[in-house]
């Protein structure tokens, strides 16, 4: 199978979106959960809904990216491209939005998200043209 460039499209939106993802929960981990999981005055309950809610966008992310590189190296059909792809592109968008908003513009992330949003969308250009 040659991929085709919209298949190198969704490829590199993957690994941009879950490389984003992997470093998302690394600081996610380091800045947010561990001080609040430190939180002796909070309940152990509390303590795991915290750690586990904060980190779902990290979960999400990154297993949209391996759905990403799936489609584009193997040869499913245009419409499984085009679901994991709004899928995918949908929850990237939230990210690009969410990040930008609660950051005023200065986090990295929303930028690094909407380049791999762009891919997705020239990615599945090609299937739906």
């Amino acid at each position: 199978m040659v991929m085709q460039i919209q298949d190198w499209a969704l490829l590199w939106a993957g690994v941009i979106g879950g490389g984003v993802a992997v470093v998302h929960g690394v600081l996610t981990q380091k800045l947010m959960v561990a001080p609040v999981t430190a939180q002796t005055r909070l309940s152990p309950v509390i303590r795991r809904l915290t750690a586990a809610l904060l980190q779902y966008s990290t979960f999400n992310w990154l297993l949209g990216g391996a759905a990403l590189v799936v489609v584009a190296v193997t040869a499913v059909a245009p419409q499984a491209k085009l679901a994991v792809g709004l899928l995918v592109g949908s929850s990237y968008l939230f990210a690009v939005v969410g990040n930008f908003w609660g950051t005023r513009g200065r986090h990295p992330g929303w930028a690094l998200y909407a380049v791999s949003l762009g891919l997705i969308v020239f990615g599945l250009w090609g299937n739906i043209a």
